[in-house]
């Protein structure tokens, strides 16, 4: 068979997407090359785009800093907000989608309005909550407010209506019990969303820069992006070493999304098929 020559706007549009790939990854190069540059280079205008003398004085003087704990800090934050998320919402999300009950669209749309409210505008409630129960400075301050997420709901419910009730009506037929048919038959077809959903919940949660600010008070409990932002001096600041962190910072990041890759493709594709 002969094979099919590539037109010009698809050439076009290859071209542009390659652009654009390199568009955002140059940041990352950035940041990666900066933390191998002592101080001056890292500054220099012109800029020096390759470390011709690349240093591990950055990594040095930030390991100076408690950063392991920081760094098990956001892991263990935003490792447990993901499983809560993902639970949670795959829970609220199958019985919005397949259950039958008096008030159940005005459920939803309260989910979907809560999805335009800013972060900002709960802090303040939130904080006095949160205080009343002696939760700031604690790991239950940090984790279970964000464990409701409306998003998560809505991109599981949406997700959960492209499961045929028929297998749900057989399974009861069988006599599965509504834990058991959760558990063996919904939360199976619901992976590629939920794995959408781990990616999203695990890097929204690592990067909540403002949230855990509010709720953090001492060392120990800083998160990694809240511990790099104290490096900042009052008249210097270490590009190298915040470049440095920058970049074992993406590291879980990364991780995360090479390992939902697949289930992330997938649940963003079909969990938009029916609204």
């Amino acid at each position: 068979m002969r094979k099919k020559t590539p037109s010009i706007p698809s050439i076009l549009a290859n071209l542009l997407l390659v652009l654009l790939a390199l568009l955002f990854l140059f940041p990352f190069y950035w940041i990666v090359t900066g933390a191998f540059k002592v101080q001056n280079v890292a500054v220099a205008i012109p800029p020096q785009w390759f470390p011709e003398e690349p240093t591990l004085d950055n990594f040095r003087a930030l390991f100076k800093n408690p950063v392991w704990r920081w760094g098990f800090n956001s892991f263990f934050v935003a490792s447990s907000e993901m499983i809560g998320v993902c639970l949670t919402a795959s829970m609220a999300g199958y019985v919005l989608a397949k259950k039958m009950f008096p008030g159940r669209k005005l459920i939803f749309i309260l989910f979907v309005s809560a999805m335009a409210l800013p972060k900002q505008v709960i802090l303040v409630p939130l904080f006095t909550m949160l205080a009343d129960l002696n939760w700031i400075d604690t790991y239950k301050g940090l984790i279970l407010p964000a464990i409701g997420w409306p998003f998560g709901v809505f991109l599981m419910k949406q997700f959960a209506q492209t499961i045929p009730s028929e297998l749900v009506e057989a399974a009861k037929i069988d006599g599965c019990s509504e834990v058991r048919l959760f558990a063996t038959i919904i939360l199976p077809l619901l992976k590629p969303a939920l794995g959408a959903l781990a990616i999203f919940t695990f890097i929204n949660a690592w990067n909540d820069y403002f949230s855990q600010l509010i709720i953090t008070r001492s060392t120990p409990m800083m998160t990694l992006p809240l511990g790099l932002a104290t490096l900042q001096g009052e008249y210097t600041t270490p590009y190298g070493v915040l470049m440095a962190g920058a970049a074992l910072a993406s590291l879980p990041m990364i991780t995360i999304f090479l390992l939902f890759q697949k289930a992330f493709t997938q649940g963003i594709t079909m969990g938009a098929v029916k609204g």
